[in-house]
């Protein structure tokens, strides 16, 4: 009789098959765990941003008074603020009409000719009735980080009321405290269409590199001499008073 044929080669063959269903769901199991170990570090910096902003984040209504607001890019649109620029802009007025803060930093992208989100982010605020010594300017915060830490190191700004997007602001807020801005964010909210979840997507690699720039706390792209725009618009508001 051959070696293989019969009940010997039966029960070798189930062997081998048991054998290779072992193997098999050992791999599995092994690539779930990998799997698994993979989004906790995917989501911890997620994790971490929602556990700074605790008691940190609120609409215009709960903020509290501070000196400065600081209102984040988001894009234009045929050379005026997008929507969701706009809206953010929108919120920095009421902050301004609530007397909850004296002077806004605009602070956005002007890396490249015909594009300017500082200019049109001033223009938009003035329109709106903020006067013009109480806007000032920031033309190179070209990410979160830059435009927290520029801040701080060129503007002078210590304490602050952020207004960005609700999925955006927690990473604002962490990135600007870690700057050394005692920060309180508005969360503009919006409808949950597939422009806000995008946003809402794009915040899970933000989160990493925000934890990152926490971390190492790199220079900007550009540092540059300090810029006296809002001494001088906080000085304008200590001379004209209480409104």
């Amino acid at each position: 009789m051959r070696f293989g044929s019969g009940i010997p080669g039966l029960l070798l063959r189930r062997v081998r098959r048991l054998g290779v269903r072992l193997g098999r769901r050992r791999a599995q199991r092994r690539i779930f765990q990998l799997a698994m170990v993979f989004c906790c570090l995917a989501l911890a910096p997620s994790a971490w941003l929602w556990i700074a902003g605790e008691g940190r984040v609120g609409p215009v209504e709960s903020a509290p008074k501070a000196p400065v607001a600081v209102v984040f890019g988001a894009g234009l649109y045929e050379g005026r603020p997008s929507p969701y620029l706009a809206h953010r802009l929108d919120a920095a007025v009421d902050l301004y009409r609530l007397e909850k803060v004296q002077a806004i930093l605009v602070t956005g992208d002007n890396g490249r000719d015909g594009y300017d989100e500082t200019d049109a982010m001033r223009r938009y605020l003035i329109e709106h009735g903020v006067p013009q010594v109480r806007v000032v300017g920031d033309h190179a915060g070209f990410d979160t980080w830059d435009s927290c830490t520029r801040a701080r190191r060129i503007f002078g700004v210590d304490r602050a009321v952020l207004v960005s997007q609700d999925f955006h602001v927690r990473r604002a807020l962490a990135l600007c405290q870690a700057a050394g801005i005692d920060a309180y964010a508005v969360g503009v909210p919006e409808v949950h269409d597939l422009t806000w979840l995008y946003g809402g997507v794009r915040e899970i690699p933000g989160a990493g590199k925000a934890a990152l720039n926490a971390w190492l706390r790199p220079d900007p792209v550009f540092l540059g001499p300090q810029e006296q725009g809002i001494p001088r618009a906080l000085a304008d508001a200590a001379a004209a008073g209480p409104r």
